[in-house]
């Protein structure tokens, strides 16, 4: 027998003629799932595997399969012809593509024997001359197969030598899943000896010492591995005092070790190749110059069988030089290479003249723990999953190691400097009041506390930079804006698009069993950050500023004194508060849009309509069959009248000296903490005791508590609205009665408005209520919306987590713009 080995995860191309037995070959070898066959792909688009003149349909198909299977990382056979170099080469871009190994397996039978098949089978009637034709083709391929990419050629040269073959699956070089450490992961070295053996000693190692007292190897008595991210050579002291350790180590079992950047020069240097000596290279290769030939080439031997990553613990850990995107975990090619060793550059320099280096780890979602070195950072940090252990111990810094799986950071400060950094280690301290714009531009992910990664979209950023630029105040007063709110689900009543029972059972369902409904003010929303002093702001939920100066100091003074008539400064221990609230009449900030929409449309049809209906009438009177059209106009005159009414609740004024009410409903922080996990009780009692010391300024909440799992509560409740919506108002905001509340998903939704029949003709349209409309209307869908919602509300809880830890400005901005930069998000504004 010959065994032919393979890697576990690579394409296998079949080449040989037609009657060659590549079909049996793959049968015999490979499991069918594994198998893409030519013939197979003509079938599906032509029902007829010999159908030629469906060869470009069918191998479009082919490479689509392929390129699925190794995109999931799955073994893939291409049982075709291949005979020609033209059809390798798409096959052998797919590999690369996919960052796989490519593999031959050549059927070289004779001629005979292969014409002699195709005569057996009716299905093929090409004749011999076709058949030779394929084998000239293939003879002349073969000694071009490496030249052309194949990483290994299996040549089979009889149909003796095909029947006695096995196959052997063999696993990458990078694949150590099945070694499980524990392991502890040390960064970059650059020939600190004195350190790397203190930071061993820390980490329970024993040093093993030969004669002449120089470390050759380290034993963990407890059986833990060192794993080495590369770079253990260059810019410090005793390089070869460094390699003479870690290969003692690795060759004992009691390390491994990835290439560095720094170790693939040091071997085109050793082999005397063209390489500049900069970075530190010429003080390595003058400290090899004072060693035994023997040792330079083992050194020489060792750093060029270093590979450039290692997949370990099931998949669970990967370590690489300078980290590696998930998207190459395990895969094997030049462009993984290239990346585990230098990184992801743009091809620029900085200002120190070193490359750009695009931050991975920024958008690292994979479920391995990535570990690397190869950019030196102040200290090691967690950043989505990844940690880049090279603390700079060669510049001053320390050598650092993460201990797996415990997860624990251990370092060692170095002795001294022994290099001086071309690029400061720490960038210069920022100044927290000044923001950047690359805190806010382009694809942002924000790590948030109750819902960890927020993403933002690249195109929403540029909307809320004009609005945050132009218009917003201050981005120190800026603390918080509040989340869009997603309505219930659609309502299954007849004439109705929103009831409370599907906010009940959407809770219910979530077992969230206490609800409040809130009434829902004719107002508009608005954030008061109010000091003890009567300063602060009063803003728009889009950050503009609520108020023109007077007023808002007018306001802000009697918010002051409020809270210091209720004892509320010294009930909460602070010296400012953040309030969300709404403010009354809509139009004190609304009333252009009232003016310019709404009236203008209302005017319009209360007059039109009923003239026309009274032509109508005049027309049926005289025997004029118009009964359908009357009916409709009439129809459409009660419509626009009751759209009128709707929007003519919204500019009533406000009886009061300033013309404006506040309906506080939640205290969202103040300088000694969050108030997220108070119920929602608490928070309407505080505004209560509001009330009752300024009712002029003052309006209260009313609220009526729903327990979810009793449907006579649940009646109860829908009851309320109807009292609530009947007499005009705007509808309610079901809410869990615990505030934030997390289930087996995640957060759940912090509001669900329910709006009243009648308000929805401002929202869509005087005629929506007519049952085609209506119908159309009820197939909605809220699922983006309640996304957005959510996104944006633990955007809002970060922002002021981080207000209230006295965190920079420019920390707390970057969750309040990703709120508004999710606005842009195509999501139906009626929503």
């Amino acid at each position: 027998m010959t065994t032919l080995s393979i890697p576990e995860l690579c394409l296998v191309v079949l080449i040989g003629t037609s009657g060659s037995g590549k079909s049996t070959f793959a049968a015999t070898h490979f499991a069918p799932t594994e198998v893409v066959s030519s013939d197979e792909c003509r079938a599906i688009v032509s029902d007829d595997a010999n159908d030629q003149g469906a060869t470009s349909d069918a191998f479009e198909v082919l490479e689509f399969i392929a390129g699925k299977r190794l995109e999931r990382g799955r073994l893939t056979v291409i049982d075709a012809t291949n005979v020609q170099a033209s059809a390798r080469r798409s096959l052998l871009a797919l590999a690369k593509e996919h960052d796989v190994l490519s593999v031959a397996i050549v059927l070289d039978v004779p001629t005979g024997v292969a014409v002699e098949r195709n005569e057996a089978r009716p299905d093929r009637d090409f004749g011999a001359r076709v058949v030779k034709r394929q084998h000239d083709q293939l003879r002349r391929s073969l000694r071009g197969l490496k030249r052309e990419g194949f990483r290994t050629v299996h040549v089979l040269e009889s149909v003796e030598a095909v029947a006695a073959v096995s196959i052997e699956r063999t696993r990458l070089f990078n694949d150590r899943r099945d070694d499980h450490g524990p392991f502890d992961v040390i960064g970059d070295v650059h020939g600190c000896r004195v350190e790397l053996e203190d930071l061993l000693q820390r980490l329970g190692y024993a040093t093993v010492r030969d004669e002449q007292g120089r470390a050759v190897d380290a034993t963990h008595p407890d059986g833990r591995r060192a794993a080495f991210v590369g770079d253990l050579v260059d810019r410090g002291p005793d390089s070869p005092g460094v390699l003479r350790l870690v290969m003692g180590m690795v060759a004992g079992g009691h390390a491994v070790c990835v290439s560095g950047n720094h170790e693939a020069k040091l071997v085109r240097a050793l082999r005397r190749r063209s390489v500049t000596t900069s970075h530190g290279l010429q003080e390595t290769l003058d400290q090899l110059a004072l060693e035994d030939e023997a040792f330079v080439v083992a050194a020489r031997e060792f750093c060029d069988a270093l590979v450039a990553h290692y997949v370990l613990d099931d998949g669970r850990l990967v370590i690489a030089h300078a980290g590696l995107k998930e998207k190459y975990h395990g895969r094997a090619s030049g462009r993984v290479r290239s990346f585990a060793l230098y990184g992801d550059t743009s091809g620029e320099t900085d200002e120190f003249g070193l490359p750009v280096r695009y931050p991975w780890a920024d958008d690292y979602r994979g479920a391995a723990t990535v570990l690397y070195g190869h950019t030196p950072v102040p200290e090691a940090e967690w950043v989505n999953n990844t940690m880049c252990l090279d603390t700079g111990c060669v510049f001053g810094g320390s050598l650092t190691a993460l201990r797996y799986p415990e997860r624990e950071v251990v370092s060692v400060a170095a002795r001294q400097t022994y290099y001086e950094p071309v690029r400061p280690l720490a960038p210069p301290e920022r100044d927290p009041q000044v923001l950047a714009l690359d805190d806010v531009l382009g694809h942002r992910v924000i790590d948030t506390e109750h819902m960890g990664r927020v993403s933002l979209r690249e195109d929403d950023a540029a909307g809320a930079l004009e609005v945050m630029s132009r218009f917003a105040v201050a981005p120190a007063e800026l603390l918080y804006l509040p989340p869009t709110m997603s309505p219930v689900d659609t309502s299954s009543r007849e004439g109705l698009l929103e009831h409370p029972d599907e906010a009940f059972e959407h809770y219910a369902k979530r077992s969230v069993d206490r609800v409040i409904c809130e009434e829902k003010h004719m107002g508009s929303r608005a954030v008061v950050r109010v000091r003890a002093d009567g300063t602060g702001v009063v803003h728009s939920r889009t950050g503009r500023a609520f108020f023109d100066t007077t007023t808002q100091d007018i306001v802000l003074g009697r918010v002051a004194r409020a809270v210091d008539a209720v004892g509320l400064w010294d009930e909460l221990g602070a010296s400012w508060l953040l309030l969300d609230t709404e403010i009354l009449p809509w139009t004190a900030k609304a009333e252009a849009m009232v003016r310019r929409q709404y009236a203008r449309v209302g005017a319009a049809a209360t007059t039109a309509l009923p003239s026309a209906a009274t032509v109508l009438e005049a027309a049926a009177a005289r025997g004029a069959d118009v009964g359908e059209l009357l009916d409709r106009t009439q129809s459409r005159a009660e419509n626009a009248r009751r759209f009128v009414d709707a929007y003519r609740r919204y500019v009533q004024p406000v009886d009061n000296d300033l013309g404006v009410q506040v309906a506080p409903f939640q205290v969202l922080a103040s300088d000694k903490g969050t108030y997220e996990l108070r119920d929602h009780s608490w928070h309407l009692d505080m505004a209560d005791r509001l009330v009752q010391v300024d009712p002029d300024l003052f309006r209260t909440t009313r609220r009526h508590l729903v327990d979810t799992r009793d449907e006579a509560s649940r009646a109860d409740g829908a009851r309320w609205w109807d009292v609530l919506t009947s007499a005009g108002g705007e509808g309610m905001v079901v809410k869990p009665l615990d505030n934030l509340v997390r289930g087996p998903k995640g957060l759940v939704q912090p509001g669900l408005k329910v709006r009243g029949r009648e308000y929805l003709r401002i929202i869509y349209g005087a005629d929506y209520t007519d049952p085609t409309t209506l119908e159309r209307l009820k197939q909605r869908n809220v699922g983006q919306k309640r996304s957005m919602a959510l996104r944006e509300y633990a955007l809002g809880l970060e922002a002021v987590r981080r207000a209230v830890a006295g965190e920079p400005v420019w920390r707390v901005h970057q969750c309040v713009f990703g709120v508004l930069a999710m606005e842009s998000e195509p999501v139906d504004p009626r929503l």
